[in-house]
């Protein structure tokens, strides 16, 4: 394991439970970077932790398997994939951090919407290239992989901090007009340039939204699966939980090729805080969702707001879902969500074949290949 950070607070009771944590960063989520800002918050008043780093799945669930640790905290995206380690290892989530700064960064001096015909802007990410394709016509979206072909330039190996310096340097020559990347490498590298940030929320009706990539921002907590729930609960959210659960039940099984291709939001909400929203944008059947016959909001407990999308190659075509359940159905909720949204899928990524009354044969009116 490498380095340690003391992250208690410096008058530490000696009455206070005390976890050791090993965590693994990733250039676009710095858990140990966020694990040590809420250590020494008023939120961990109860709590003393001690935080080391290792640099790998492999080395965290070791760690726990040699009690050399109470918990793991890394990136969901970094289990997607690898769970049956983690249950072969006699682990399981405990919990998870509600995301923060989910949404991606536009780095460039002008917002998308001012950027001259044939702006190039780069993005690693395909439903980030598919997003900024919907929002606006006649710019050149490219993956930094494709652009390093068609200039021949050398791509930099590395992390995603690595990617971004190179973009930025490329943005500073005048090469690019911009790039995409996320809100942790960009405090990382602090470029000479602004930040537009793609927002999860419409700024009113009809305007463009950006649903961050699966599992964006989301620290997951991976424990011994005898890991008491008084403990966890100390550091983990409700929030962050449902996060990790409908996305982790909605995407677990989605191979990472396919995983990139996902837009996707899940967050808590309040029903005043909708019904607002849906007055805002004259969205009645949202507002009238909550009312009863009588026109009262019976209704106000914590709901969860679910949305999800994919988009064709060229931005032309969506495909989205967005459900609002109450948090006590969350589970039976989103096992409903996920039978729709494979129902909806399948039906519009198919060929339909030839039919003696309803024609000849066409394609399939999503087409989510590259």
């Amino acid at each position: 394991m490498n380095g340690h950070v003391a992250c208690s607070p410096p008058e530490v009771d000696a009455m206070k439970d005390r976890l050791e944590i090993v965590s693994l960063d990733h250039s676009d989520c710095l858990v140990s970077k966020h694990l040590n800002a809420f250590a020494s918050s008023p939120e961990a008043s109860e709590i003393e932790l001690e935080i080391k780093s290792v640099d790998s799945l492999e080395a965290g669930l070791s760690a726990l398997v040699e009690v050399e640790c109470d918990l793991f905290a890394l990136p969901a995206r970094l289990l997607h994939g690898k769970q049956l380690e983690m249950l072969q290892a006699g682990c399981k989530v405990v919990g998870s951090r509600t995301p923060r700064r989910p949404a991606k960064v536009l780095v460039s001096e002008n917002k998308l919407w001012y950027q001259p015909r044939g702006a190039i802007i780069l993005a690693d990410s395909q439903i980030i290239k598919r997003q900024l394709r919907r929002s606006r016509r006649g710019l050149r979206v490219l993956s930094p992989k494709a652009y390093s072909g068609i200039h021949e330039v050398e791509l930099p190996d590395g992390d995603s901090e690595s990617l971004a310096r190179w973009m930025e340097s490329l943005r500073a020559e005048g090469a690019i007009d911009g790039y995409v990347t996320s809100r942790d490498v960009y405090d990382s590298i602090y470029p000479d340039e602004r930040r537009h940030v793609l927002g999860v929320d419409a700024l009113d009706r009809g305007s463009e939204i950006y649903l961050p990539v699966a599992y964006s921002d989301l620290i997951v907590f991976i424990g011994r699966k005898a890991f008491p729930i008084r403990l966890s609960n100390l550091i983990s959210e409700k929030e962050g939980e449902s996060a990790w659960w409908v996305q982790n039940h909605l995407l677990g099984s989605v191979s990472e090729e396919e995983l990139d291709k996902v837009g996707i939001l899940v967050r808590h909400r309040q029903v005043g805080t909708i019904m607002r929203k849906a007055q805002e944008f004259f969205d009645l059947a949202m507002e009238n969702a909550f009312h009863d016959p009588e026109g009262d909001v019976p209704d106000t407990a914590v709901h969860v707001e679910t949305r999800i999308e994919v988009i064709s190659k060229n931005g032309v075509r969506t495909l989205s879902m967005e459900r609002i359940m109450p948090y006590s159905l969350l589970e039976s909720a989103t096992i409903t969500m996920l039978k729709d949204w494979e129902i909806l899928l399948a039906n519009t990524t198919a060929n339909l074949p030839a039919h003696p009354r309803e024609g000849p044969a066409a394609d399939a009116w999503l087409n989510l290949e590259d």
